[in-house]
């Protein structure tokens, strides 16, 4: 690269400035879509009528999911999310809010939507298909969508080994 080319696109030189620079490039383009991301799903839930955080979404759309009531340990699973108090004062929202409801099956805590739920869910995917869907479809296919998912879920999986290997330094 000539000194009048563009580098890539990266926050943190120190760290681009290591074995592998397009690492440190990936790292920051997955900071500005997870922030983007975020951001959509909280405008989007706010267009289908309610003023809920990212985490909240994720969860009302994880209980959705083929429409049968989850465990609360198979959402945190499910989500990734280590922190049982978060997903617990997301499912205490989505309660209070008339979204799921909750009960005990034996020792287990058991989420189900409600009509509430599945109304938000359903107004929610219509505003995503009205103001997202085309864009993203004008311009990746659904095949280079899938595989750019399974890159990510696979590049997640390194991410959570070096966490681990971290942890024990």
């Amino acid at each position: 690269m000539s000194a009048n080319e563009p580098g890539p696109i990266i926050s943190s030189a120190h760290l681009a400035d290591g074995a592998s620079p397009a690492l440190s490039e990936l790292e920051f383009s997955l900071t500005l879509a997870a922030n983007a991301y975020q951001k959509w799903i909280v405008r989007c839930a706010a267009a289908a009528g309610q003023q809920l955080s990212p985490l909240e979404v994720l969860v009302l759309h994880s209980v959705r999911h083929r429409d049968r009531p989850k465990r609360f340990m198979d959402l945190m699973l499910v989500l990734h999310v280590e922190d049982a108090h978060l997903v617990n004062y997301a499912v205490r929202k989505l309660s209070n809010a008339g979204l799921v409801e909750t009960s005990r099956v034996g020792k287990e805590k058991v989420i189900a939507v409600t009509q509430a739920g599945i109304a938000f869910c359903d107004a929610y995917r219509a505003i995503r298909e009205k103001v997202l869907v085309g864009d993203v479809k004008a311009s990746l296919s659904e095949e280079t969508l899938s595989q750019t998912a399974e890159k990510l879920r696979m590049l997640s999986g390194d991410y959570n080994q070096a966490a681990r290997a971290a942890a024990t330094l």
